[in-house]
Protein backbone atom coordinates (compact mmCIF):
# COMPACT_ATOMS: atom_id res chain seq x y z
CA UNK A 1 0.00 0.00 0.00
CA UNK A 2 1.14 3.63 -0.94
CA UNK A 3 -0.46 6.96 0.69
CA UNK A 4 0.99 10.45 0.24
CA UNK A 5 1.11 13.58 1.70
CA UNK A 6 1.83 16.96 -0.47
CA UNK A 7 2.53 20.32 0.57
CA UNK A 8 2.08 23.08 -1.72
CA UNK A 9 4.32 26.43 -1.89
CA UNK A 10 0.93 28.21 0.13
CA UNK A 11 1.19 25.67 2.81
CA UNK A 12 -1.93 23.98 1.48
CA UNK A 13 -2.33 19.97 2.19
CA UNK A 14 -3.50 17.33 -0.54
CA UNK A 15 -3.10 13.59 -0.02
CA UNK A 16 -3.31 10.59 -2.55
CA UNK A 17 -1.16 12.35 -4.75
CA UNK A 18 0.23 9.90 -8.01
CA UNK A 19 4.52 9.19 -7.59
CA UNK A 20 4.69 10.88 -11.15
CA UNK A 21 3.14 14.26 -10.27
CA UNK A 22 4.39 14.51 -6.90
CA UNK A 23 7.87 14.38 -8.75
CA UNK A 24 6.57 16.37 -11.79
CA UNK A 25 4.75 19.18 -9.76
CA UNK A 26 6.70 21.68 -7.56
CA UNK A 27 5.62 21.07 -4.00
CA UNK A 28 7.31 22.85 -1.01
CA UNK A 29 8.15 19.34 0.14
CA UNK A 30 6.01 15.68 0.25
CA UNK A 31 5.75 12.38 2.34
CA UNK A 32 5.74 8.76 0.83
CA UNK A 33 4.88 6.04 2.86
CA UNK A 34 5.15 2.03 1.89
CA UNK A 35 3.46 -0.26 3.99
CA UNK A 36 3.71 -3.98 2.99
CA UNK A 37 4.42 -2.72 -0.71
CA UNK A 38 3.53 -5.34 -3.44
CA UNK A 39 6.67 -5.82 -5.99
CA UNK A 40 5.60 -3.67 -8.55
CA UNK A 41 4.74 -0.73 -5.64
CA UNK A 42 8.43 -1.40 -4.83
CA UNK A 43 9.32 -0.78 -8.03
CA UNK A 44 8.24 2.90 -8.02
CA UNK A 45 11.69 3.34 -5.79
CA UNK A 46 13.56 2.69 -9.25
CA UNK A 47 11.79 4.39 -11.04
CA UNK A 48 10.66 7.44 -11.00
CA UNK A 49 12.43 7.95 -7.68
CA UNK A 50 15.29 7.12 -8.78
CA UNK A 51 17.21 5.83 -5.37
CA UNK A 52 20.10 3.63 -5.09
CA UNK A 53 19.93 -0.12 -5.68
CA UNK A 54 21.65 -0.65 -2.54
CA UNK A 55 19.64 1.50 -0.31
CA UNK A 56 16.51 -0.62 -2.26
CA UNK A 57 18.04 -3.36 -1.38
CA UNK A 58 18.48 -2.57 2.48
CA UNK A 59 14.64 -1.87 2.41
CA UNK A 60 13.27 -5.44 0.69
CA UNK A 61 16.04 -7.51 3.10
CA UNK A 62 14.98 -6.22 6.68
CA UNK A 63 16.53 -6.38 10.26
CA UNK A 64 19.22 -4.69 9.12
CA UNK A 65 21.54 -2.70 11.97
CA UNK A 66 20.44 0.76 12.03
CA UNK A 67 22.63 2.80 10.10
CA UNK A 68 23.17 5.88 7.87
CA UNK A 69 23.86 6.02 4.04
CA UNK A 70 24.24 9.64 2.19
CA UNK A 71 24.10 9.67 -1.43
CA UNK A 72 24.27 12.71 -3.44
CA UNK A 73 21.04 14.77 -2.39
CA UNK A 74 19.76 12.10 -0.19
CA UNK A 75 20.51 9.91 3.18
CA UNK A 76 19.18 6.71 3.84
CA UNK A 77 17.67 5.21 7.29
CA UNK A 78 17.57 2.32 8.77
CA UNK A 79 15.87 2.43 12.03
CA UNK A 80 14.15 -0.43 14.76
CA UNK A 81 10.73 0.05 16.28
CA UNK A 82 10.06 -2.37 19.22
CA UNK A 83 7.37 -4.90 19.08
CA UNK A 84 5.42 -3.79 22.73
CA UNK A 85 4.07 -7.43 23.24
CA UNK A 86 6.79 -9.98 21.96
CA UNK A 87 9.71 -7.39 22.00
CA UNK A 88 10.82 -8.14 19.28
CA UNK A 89 12.39 -5.34 15.96
CA UNK A 90 10.29 -4.39 13.61
CA UNK A 91 12.51 -2.13 10.81
CA UNK A 92 11.41 1.26 9.40
CA UNK A 93 13.56 2.72 6.24
CA UNK A 94 13.67 6.26 5.43
CA UNK A 95 14.50 8.45 2.13
CA UNK A 96 15.27 12.14 3.55
CA UNK A 97 15.93 14.91 1.96
CA UNK A 98 14.74 18.92 2.18
CA UNK A 99 12.11 18.37 0.16
CA UNK A 100 10.82 14.84 0.90
CA UNK A 101 10.43 11.91 3.09
CA UNK A 102 9.86 8.75 2.26
CA UNK A 103 9.36 5.74 4.92
CA UNK A 104 9.22 2.27 3.50
CA UNK A 105 7.88 -0.65 6.34
CA UNK A 106 6.54 -3.97 6.10
CA UNK A 107 4.72 -4.07 9.84
CA UNK A 108 2.34 -1.65 11.04
CA UNK A 109 3.99 1.27 12.60
CA UNK A 110 1.86 3.09 15.25
CA UNK A 111 4.81 5.46 15.20
CA UNK A 112 4.08 6.45 11.37
CA UNK A 113 0.09 6.34 11.69
CA UNK A 114 0.38 8.77 14.78
CA UNK A 115 2.44 11.44 12.83
CA UNK A 116 0.70 11.02 9.77
CA UNK A 117 -2.38 12.15 11.58
CA UNK A 118 -0.96 14.75 13.46
CA UNK A 119 0.50 15.87 9.88
CA UNK A 120 -3.51 15.62 8.47
CA UNK A 121 -4.89 17.48 11.28
CA UNK A 122 -2.06 20.42 11.84
CA UNK A 123 -3.90 23.60 11.34
CA UNK A 124 -0.10 25.42 10.39
CA UNK A 125 1.92 23.34 8.81
CA UNK A 126 4.78 25.47 8.77
CA UNK A 127 6.48 23.78 10.87
CA UNK A 128 6.28 20.60 9.71
CA UNK A 129 8.91 19.80 7.04
CA UNK A 130 10.87 16.04 6.44
CA UNK A 131 13.67 16.16 8.74
CA UNK A 132 10.62 17.26 11.28
CA UNK A 133 8.34 14.03 10.78
CA UNK A 134 11.58 12.29 10.71
CA UNK A 135 11.95 13.40 14.20
CA UNK A 136 8.80 12.84 15.16
CA UNK A 137 8.37 9.33 14.39
CA UNK A 138 11.85 8.10 15.71
CA UNK A 139 11.10 10.27 19.10
CA UNK A 140 8.18 7.82 19.05
CA UNK A 141 9.72 5.20 18.45
CA UNK A 142 12.47 5.70 21.62
CA UNK A 143 9.71 6.67 23.47
CA UNK A 144 8.01 3.58 22.88
CA UNK A 145 11.47 1.57 24.24
CA UNK A 146 11.28 3.13 27.63
CA UNK A 147 7.87 0.19 29.03
CA UNK A 148 9.71 -2.79 28.17
CA UNK A 149 12.21 -1.69 30.33
CA UNK A 150 10.36 -0.04 33.03
CA UNK A 151 8.48 -3.89 33.01
CA UNK A 152 11.66 -5.39 32.93
CA UNK A 153 12.65 -3.48 36.05
CA UNK A 154 9.22 -4.63 37.84
CA UNK A 155 10.24 -7.92 36.56
CA UNK A 156 13.23 -8.16 38.51
CA UNK A 157 12.24 -6.31 41.79
CA UNK A 158 9.54 -9.18 42.23
CA UNK A 159 12.63 -11.81 41.58
CA UNK A 160 14.54 -9.91 43.77
CA UNK A 161 11.84 -9.80 46.60
CA UNK A 162 10.32 -13.99 46.09
CA UNK A 163 13.72 -15.09 45.03
CA UNK A 164 14.18 -16.93 48.52
CA UNK A 165 10.54 -18.63 47.73
CA UNK A 166 11.42 -19.81 44.65
CA UNK A 167 13.15 -23.25 43.00
CA UNK A 168 16.34 -22.50 41.79
CA UNK A 169 14.93 -24.05 38.64
CA UNK A 170 12.16 -21.53 38.47
CA UNK A 171 14.41 -18.84 39.50
CA UNK A 172 17.54 -18.92 36.83
CA UNK A 173 14.66 -19.49 34.21
CA UNK A 174 12.98 -16.21 34.89
CA UNK A 175 16.21 -14.53 35.33
CA UNK A 176 17.55 -16.37 31.52
CA UNK A 177 14.13 -14.75 30.18
CA UNK A 178 14.64 -11.47 31.32
CA UNK A 179 18.43 -11.55 30.48
CA UNK A 180 17.57 -12.51 26.43
CA UNK A 181 14.93 -9.49 26.84
CA UNK A 182 17.47 -7.23 28.02
CA UNK A 183 19.68 -8.57 25.54
CA UNK A 184 17.06 -7.72 22.75
CA UNK A 185 16.77 -4.65 23.85
CA UNK A 186 20.54 -3.17 24.00
CA UNK A 187 20.38 -4.99 20.36
CA UNK A 188 18.00 -2.48 19.51
CA UNK A 189 18.60 0.86 21.35
CA UNK A 190 22.78 1.06 21.41
CA UNK A 191 22.99 1.00 17.19
CA UNK A 192 19.54 3.56 17.35
CA UNK A 193 21.62 5.55 19.64
CA UNK A 194 25.04 5.45 17.25
CA UNK A 195 22.82 6.42 14.66
CA UNK A 196 21.77 9.55 16.28
CA UNK A 197 25.11 10.44 17.50
CA UNK A 198 25.87 9.88 13.62
CA UNK A 199 22.77 12.37 12.55
CA UNK A 200 23.94 15.13 15.00
CA UNK A 201 27.91 14.98 13.91
CA UNK A 202 27.45 14.40 10.44
CA UNK A 203 28.23 17.44 8.11
CA UNK A 204 26.63 16.54 4.79
CA UNK A 205 22.94 16.51 6.35
CA UNK A 206 22.09 20.29 6.04
CA UNK A 207 18.65 19.82 6.06
CA UNK A 208 18.29 18.64 9.92
CA UNK A 209 20.70 21.67 11.30
CA UNK A 210 18.05 23.44 12.61
CA UNK A 211 16.41 20.25 14.02
CA UNK A 212 19.59 19.12 16.19
CA UNK A 213 18.69 20.30 19.68
CA UNK A 214 15.47 17.85 19.23
CA UNK A 215 17.59 15.09 18.03
CA UNK A 216 19.87 15.68 20.54
CA UNK A 217 17.16 15.39 22.85
CA UNK A 218 16.17 11.83 21.52
CA UNK A 219 20.18 10.98 21.83
CA UNK A 220 19.67 11.25 25.52
CA UNK A 221 16.76 9.07 25.98
CA UNK A 222 19.02 6.61 24.31
CA UNK A 223 21.91 7.25 26.75
CA UNK A 224 19.63 7.07 29.68
CA UNK A 225 17.89 3.11 28.10
CA UNK A 226 21.11 2.06 27.63
CA UNK A 227 22.28 3.08 31.16
CA UNK A 228 19.22 1.33 32.44
CA UNK A 229 19.68 -1.45 30.70
CA UNK A 230 23.22 -2.05 31.67
CA UNK A 231 22.23 -1.86 35.61
CA UNK A 232 19.33 -4.41 34.99
CA UNK A 233 22.36 -6.55 33.46
CA UNK A 234 24.29 -6.48 36.59
CA UNK A 235 21.55 -6.86 38.56
CA UNK A 236 20.42 -10.08 36.84
CA UNK A 237 24.31 -11.09 37.56
CA UNK A 238 23.91 -10.04 40.93
CA UNK A 239 20.61 -12.20 42.09
CA UNK A 240 21.81 -15.36 40.06
CA UNK A 241 25.06 -14.96 41.87
CA UNK A 242 23.36 -14.64 45.37
CA UNK A 243 21.37 -17.19 44.81
CA UNK A 244 23.50 -19.40 44.04
CA UNK A 245 25.99 -18.68 46.43
CA UNK A 246 22.83 -19.09 49.15
CA UNK A 247 21.85 -22.78 47.58
CA UNK A 248 25.58 -23.40 47.48
CA UNK A 249 25.78 -22.70 51.58
CA UNK A 250 23.09 -24.51 52.28
CA UNK A 251 24.14 -27.57 50.28
CA UNK A 252 27.62 -27.15 51.86
CA UNK A 253 25.79 -27.36 55.09
CA UNK A 254 23.72 -30.74 54.86
CA UNK A 255 27.23 -32.33 53.46
CA UNK A 256 28.74 -31.41 56.48
CA UNK A 257 25.97 -32.28 58.83
CA UNK A 258 26.31 -35.70 56.71
CA UNK A 259 29.80 -36.14 57.12
CA UNK A 260 30.14 -35.46 60.85
CA UNK A 261 27.20 -38.37 60.98
CA UNK A 262 29.20 -40.54 58.67
CA UNK A 263 32.07 -39.84 61.03
CA UNK A 264 30.29 -40.63 63.58
CA UNK A 265 29.14 -44.46 62.80
CA UNK A 266 33.04 -44.85 61.72
CA UNK A 267 34.02 -46.16 64.51
CA UNK A 268 30.65 -47.95 65.92
CA UNK A 269 30.65 -49.85 61.95
CA UNK A 270 34.51 -50.65 62.73
CA UNK A 271 33.44 -52.29 66.32
CA UNK A 272 30.50 -53.95 65.43
CA UNK A 273 33.10 -55.11 61.99
CA UNK A 274 35.25 -56.45 65.07
CA UNK A 275 32.86 -58.43 66.70
CA UNK A 276 31.32 -59.87 63.46
CA UNK A 277 34.41 -61.32 62.11
CA UNK A 278 33.51 -64.86 63.98
CA UNK A 279 36.51 -65.64 65.66
CA UNK A 280 36.70 -69.08 67.49
CA UNK A 281 38.57 -67.69 70.41
CA UNK A 282 37.66 -64.26 71.10
CA UNK A 283 37.56 -63.39 74.55
CA UNK A 284 34.03 -61.80 74.72
CA UNK A 285 32.01 -64.30 72.44
CA UNK A 286 31.56 -66.30 76.12
CA UNK A 287 31.31 -63.34 78.49
CA UNK A 288 27.30 -63.22 79.94
CA UNK A 289 26.94 -59.33 79.32
CA UNK A 290 29.08 -59.19 76.01
CA UNK A 291 26.48 -57.78 73.43
CA UNK A 292 25.15 -55.35 76.33
CA UNK A 293 28.86 -54.35 77.07
CA UNK A 294 29.68 -53.81 73.23
CA UNK A 295 26.39 -51.68 72.59
CA UNK A 296 27.33 -49.66 76.15
CA UNK A 297 30.38 -48.83 74.59
CA UNK A 298 29.30 -48.24 71.34
CA UNK A 299 26.63 -45.16 72.80
CA UNK A 300 29.76 -43.74 74.50
CA UNK A 301 31.68 -43.68 71.80
CA UNK A 302 28.60 -42.21 69.46
CA UNK A 303 27.71 -39.60 72.28
CA UNK A 304 31.14 -38.78 73.08
CA UNK A 305 32.33 -37.84 69.43
CA UNK A 306 28.71 -36.21 68.54
CA UNK A 307 29.74 -33.65 71.98
CA UNK A 308 32.80 -33.28 70.49
CA UNK A 309 31.90 -32.62 67.48
CA UNK A 310 29.14 -29.82 68.44
CA UNK A 311 32.24 -28.12 70.94
CA UNK A 312 34.11 -27.56 67.33
CA UNK A 313 31.15 -25.94 66.11
CA UNK A 314 30.81 -28.07 63.56
CA UNK A 315 26.70 -28.40 63.72
CA UNK A 316 26.09 -24.74 63.30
Amino acid sequence: MIRTIAVKKNYELVQDIEIEKLIEEDYRWYWIDFFNPTEAEIDFLREPLGFHPLAIEDCIFTLQRPKLDNYADYSFFVTQALNQETITREEVDFFLSDHYVITFHYKPSQEINETWTRVLAASHLKKWDPSHILYSIIDKMVDNYFPPVYQIEDRLNEIDENSRRRSMEVLLEDLFETRHDLLSLRHTITPMRDLIYRILNSQRMTYIHGKKEYFSDIHDHLLKLTEMIEANRELTTDIRDSYISINSHQTNHVMKVLTVITTIFMPLSFIAGLYGMNFRYMPELHWKYGYFGVLLFMLIVGLGMSWWFKKKGWFR
